[in-house]
């Protein structure tokens, strides 16, 4: 179990994500945004991908872990001259009323046993690595400029030591603050400490005035706290991950960007947001949800940039030798062409607790009858068209059961809301979309396998379409619902609990990986039509599929359990989050405010 796993755990402060790697690198930071150039990816060019480490000389050992309940990471060296332990962490908390959240990584250093000798080699790149930037020694600094914004690296080491990567003996602590754009203008210790002391508070503030219940709630708390600061915060949107082009599996080609916001996301992200409590990041992400809405006259994109930029155009950096020599790397996403007609439903979706929760004030639903009908006729312009489907096929086009679920459930959304606004006419032209939708997904039903498939024609399975149970279209009740999910457990699931998303050919092949958020879906659908007891042994085999800091990947390798795909992934970490709470109300646990 867990043979290759993704060595690194993750901090960030919603402004920029850091990876740090149990060999104490950075090994992937891309500033001033999520979705800029990497200042260091030896996650995709252990080479050309810069460098940022503190190590000892000779063999060491490591041991990482996050202080609890935050998002700042301590990694320990053991090595022949003693152990020290290195506290990495973005600042952020809250200050003049509003968030303090500097591009501004912080490496504390510190002695626990011994005299280590260490050597710390910074060394940044520019433009995918594609050239180094150059170091220029001050009093206590360096700067490296050669990108546009320059780059400044304040410390209490001696600049020698850095300059010259020189190996020293660590006797008293240290501090390394790399800044993006301005340079730290305050006193090093004192700052470092003051904003590792409010940090650290402003996490375990968060994570107390969540509602989390009593069900394997430390796998929940990394999950949010993973979540949460895979959200821009200046702009709202949720990013499926922070890396980029790492494979779905060994020599698949499956490499993807995903450092974008993928609309399709939006009903997991905003029921897992719910589900813990966090009002906030809900209300920020639903306003990037309705600010692309607004604007877009025209079909809605299977994804946006971060700022809601449409045009995404995907390249291959062929000179980066890729995770492990996987190749290509590609930077953009072509998705964003693609047809992705589900996407309606859940824009719609995620508009509803506008209506239904009332922390939201009447003047935020202006318009709404407007807009309300305006979604509605791109549900009713689209709802007989071939598309992409939910795994955004590149090549191939059907009438897809999902989508025309979520167009379902999106009718459905629009006949609540149109009820609250007393709108006769807006219900029941939502009605009658929602009835032609059933009508597409019912032509997807094998009667003979008692299974829907996943597309009308098709003999295919799909995991997608546990979404039929847990959306309430098929009664969990039923005798429907329990052969259909049956069915899709005979053929998807894996003697270990994963499930895989199909196994028919695609684009690319046979898929050769399970995709994670669909055996958290399958757990969901358990407890939905009553098999709680299973619902409950399958999570409990699943989390073991996460790294020793509980972040999981995109896919797992069914036959070594090992991590492929970008990582961490939102979308692994929301199923997780949704279908925790999906059983502990299930169990009806006590919900800790």
């Amino acid at each position: 179990m867990n043979t290759h796993l993704y060595e690194t755990g993750i901090i960030g402060n919603c402004a920029y994500i850091a990876h740090v790697h149990k060999n104490t690198n950075i090994a992937w930071l891309c500033w001033p945004r999520f979705d800029s150039a990497f200042l260091f990816g030896g996650l995709l060019d252990e080479d050309k991908g810069g460098e940022f480490s503190v190590l000892p000389d000779g063999e060491y050992s490591s041991h990482q872990y996050y202080l609890q309940n935050t998002n700042v990471i301590c990694t320990e060296i053991t090595c022949s001259g003693g152990s020290y332990r290195i506290t990495d962490f973005a600042p952020r908390f809250h200050q003049y009323e509003r968030f303090f959240k500097p591009l501004m990584l912080v490496r504390k250093i510190e002695v626990i046993q011994g005299s280590p000798r260490i050597k710390v080699k910074c060394e940044p790149v520019c433009d995918y690595g594609r050239s180094r930037l150059q170091p220029h020694r001050g009093s206590n600094h360096i700067e490296y400029t050669g990108c546009e914004d320059t780059i400044r690296l304040t410390t209490n080491i001696p600049i020698t030591y850095l300059f010259e990567e020189t190996t020293f003996v660590l006797n008293d602590t240290k501090y390394l603050v790399m800044t993006c754009g301005h340079p730290l203008e305050a006193p090093l210790v004192s700052t470092c400490e003051n904003f590792l002391r409010e940090t650290i508070n402003y996490w375990r503030t968060w994570i107390k005035h969540s509602t989390i219940a009593g069900f394997y709630q430390e796998y929940v708390i990394r999950s949010a706290l993973a979540l949460k600061i895979h959200q821009f915060e200046d702009t709202g949107a949720i990013i499926a991950a922070s890396t980029t082009s790492l494979p779905e599996a060994d020599g698949s080609g499956r490499n993807w960007d995903y450092r974008y916001c993928w609309l399709r996301d939006t009903y997991y992200v905003i029921s897992a947001l719910n589900h813990i409590g966090h009002f906030e990041e809900m209300e920020r992400y639903f306003h990037y949800v309705a600010d692309i809405s607004v604007a877009e006259a025209d079909r809605y994109q299977p994804l946006y940039g971060i700022d809601g930029r449409k045009a995404l155009p995907e390249r291959i950096l062929s000179h980066l030798s890729g995770y492990k020599g996987n190749q290509p790397v590609r930077v953009g996403n072509q998705a964003y062409e693609h047809i992705q007609n589900d996407i309606y439903g859940q824009v719609m979706i995620s508009i509803l607790p506008l209506y239904i929760d009332h922390r939201f004030i009447d003047q935020e639903r202006k318009d709404s009858a407007k807009w309300i009908n305006f979604v509605l006729d791109k549900i009713s312009a689209t709802i007989d068209e071939k598309d992409a489907g939910i795994w955004e096929f590149r090549n191939f086009a059907n009438i897809h059961c999902y989508t025309n679920l979520f167009q379902w459930a999106g009718c459905a959304a629009a006949a609540k809301m149109a009820r609250t606004l007393e709108h006769k006419a807006l219900e029941r032209k939502a009605l009658y979309l929602q009835k032609k939708a059933a009508a597409h997904i019912e032509s997807c039903y094998d009667p003979g396998r008692k299974v829907y498939t996943n597309a009308r024609g098709s003999s295919h399975l799909d995991a997608s379409t546990l979404q039929l149970i847990m959306m309430n279209y098929l009664d969990p009740a039923s005798d429907r619902a329990k052969d259909h999910l049956k069915a899709l457990e005979a053929e998807l699931k894996t003697s270990g609990g994963l499930f895989y998303r199909y196994l028919h050919p695609d684009d690319f092949g046979k898929p050769h990986t399970t995709f994670l958020i669909c055996a958290f879906w399958y757990v969901e659908a358990l407890a939905c039509v009553g098999r709680v007891d299973e619902a409950i042994e399958e999570f409990g085999s699943l989390i073991k599929y996460s790294n020793h800091l509980l972040l999981f990947s995109e896919d797992v390798d069914a036959s070594t359990g090992s991590q492929w795909g970008n990582f961490p992934q939102a979308y692994s970490h929301v199923g997780l989050m949704n279908a925790a709470s999906r059983i502990a109300k299930k169990l009806d646990l006590p919900v800790f405010l």
